[in-house]
């Protein structure tokens, strides 16, 4: 396509504004274009002349303004870049605190240019190696401090959670949700967990379930234990969480099966009600409707009587009895073992050896010695557990509520009575509150945290032990934003006084240099 010049334009515009009749065409013939070609060029350059002596700025002032517009735009994003504090180190941060709350470097790499121009956000390699660095930073910081935590664990509730297969060895302290021990493979035999709990000499009580590799280690630390005469008694609670988990299971199926029945005994009534409009015999479909009827009916008994016996147990299972009264090793076995009576089959297998596990009721134990060492006289330690249970009504497994103004009155009667006993009662009581309120039953707390690693897991192919060291170290430094826990991180609550509670400063302080600090600090029991 031929382009014509500026020349020829403004020759075509004359021809169309000012040329005789017949100089449109001879002009267009001339320069090798059309007439329209020609008519086109007319009104551009009308416009043109119209637009230069239209008031306001001209053409070459706009491309100037531009220009420098261009100009100060660049200068305000370098000025930007400089000014706000998104340095290196803050990107590194940023980086370490999303993957520890379980983000992918892809989802990471996104917020990032959220906030930062392109050509400053770091690439997806970058992040990998930051975040590399982060994690092997954190197992050295986590080895210090899970030294420093091993003299102030009392109480453990154990786990596995699996990572392509290889399992990650879980334990969590109940009280201050404290995340103690993440340990990646090789194996969850009882060799490893042996070895894995082996340095918490000060532990006396463990809280799991009644997993084969997880009880051997169990064991063996209880025979280094006793073989060395070092170290205090460690004791086993068998996961109430878990039983009652099996109990609900194996009650639907039970209901599930009786349900199962009733729709058979619905079949059999419609056909029934065929054979009748059909006009054929029916005493056969009668007699068969009957039966089936029956064994519904005998189902359905079934099954309440052994929801009955399951709820039962489960009371069983608690602090406090059905009475109000505290619960104990003796009433709640009796009350177990008259339960079973109507828990026989094999649905129900798997929950009886679980509830007849001695391990079952190993807190009531604790908890009786525990308030007779907080409480020696026992009539006062009645009155004051009595008044617990009425404070703390509508926790599960406090025996009967209180109902209408008997919430309100049945606190001050028992406080009244704790008054008469001892006029100085509120110490005692503060002592088998605490008590009351630190019984662990289940190792239900473990699945928590293993929330949050799956969270992780879901996202990245694999789960290093850097990387869940790095996640442990976040963990335990967060403060807690609401809940009885609100305001503190389970370091503090666990008792660790620690320099710093900001996770990204423990990270870049030498590991030699926390051990110092921690050793010298005081740290509550």
């Amino acid at each position: 396509m031929t382009t014509l010049s500026a020349v020829s334009m403004i020759g075509n515009a004359a021809a169309v504004l000012c040329g005789p009749w017949g100089a449109v065409t001879a002009h267009a013939q001339q320069v090798g274009c059309s007439r329209q070609t020609a008519y086109d060029h007319a009104q551009r350059v009308q416009q043109a002349v119209a637009d230069r002596h239209r008031a306001g700025p001209s053409r070459e002032q706009l491309l100037r303004q531009r220009d420098a517009l261009r100009q100060e735009n660049q200068q305000l994003w370098d000025a930007w870049t400089e000014s706000v504090p998104f340095d290196r180190l803050r990107q590194r941060r940023f980086a370490a605190t999303a993957t520890a709350l379980g983000l992918s470097l892809n989802q990471t790499r996104t917020l990032l240019r959220c906030v930062l121009p392109q050509a400053h956000c770091p690439s997806r390699a970058t992040l990998d190696r930051w975040i590399a660095e982060a994690a092997a930073r954190a197992s050295q910081v986590v080895r210090v401090l899970d030294a420093a935590c091993q003299p102030l664990i009392r109480d453990l509730c154990l786990d596995e959670i699996f990572c392509h297969r290889l399992p990650i060895l879980m334990g969590v302290e109940p009280h201050s949700l404290a995340w103690v021990l993440g340990q990646r493979g090789p194996d969850r035999s009882g060799r490893t967990w042996q070895q894995a709990l082996r340095p918490w000499s000060c532990l006396e009580y463990v809280a799991s379930d009644n997993g084969t590799g997880m009880q051997l280690g169990l064991a063996g630390i209880r025979q280094e234990r006793s073989a060395a005469q070092q170290g205090p008694d460690l004791e086993v609670g068998l996961d109430v969480f878990h039983t009652q988990r099996e109990g609900s299971t194996a009650l639907r199926r039970e209901w599930a099966a009786a349900e199962a029945v009733w729709e058979q005994a619905e079949q059999a009534d419609r056909e029934l009600v065929q054979i009748k409009r059909r006009g054929q015999d029916r005493r056969g479909a009668t007699q068969r409707a009957l039966r089936a009827w029956e064994r519904a009916a005998a189902a359905f008994d079934l099954a309440q009587r052994r929801e009955a016996a399951w709820q039962r147990i489960e009371q069983a299972l608690n602090l406090f009895r059905p009475d109000g009264q505290l619960s104990d090793r003796r009433w709640a076995e009796t009350h177990i073992q008259a339960a079973l009576l109507d828990l026989d089959g094999p649905r129900w297998a798997k929950v009886r050896r679980m509830v007849t596990d001695a391990r079952s009721h190993t807190f009531l134990d604790r908890l009786h010695r525990d308030l007779e060492t907080a409480e020696p006289r026992a009539e006062l330690r009645a009155a004051l557990v009595a008044l617990w249970r009425v404070r703390h009504a509508t926790r599960p497994g406090c025996g009967p509520r209180p109902s209408g103004g008997g919430s309100v009155v049945a606190p001050l009667v028992r406080a009244l009575v704790c008054g008469q006993l001892d006029a100085d009662w509120h110490g005692a009581y503060r002592r088998v509150a605490r008590v009351l309120s630190r019984v662990v039953r289940a190792s239900s707390v473990v699945e928590c945290l293993n929330s949050v690693v799956r969270m992780h897991q879901a996202r990245h192919r694999t789960l290093s032990q850097p990387l869940l060291d790095l996640k442990r170290l976040y963990w335990n430094c967060c403060v807690f934003a609401e809940g009885k826990h609100e305001g503190k991180c389970p370091y503090q609550h666990l008792g660790l006084q620690l320099p710093t509670y900001d996770w990204w400063e423990l990270l870049h302080q030498e590991p030699q240099e926390v051990e110092q600090k921690v050793s010298t600090r005081p740290m509550a029991a």
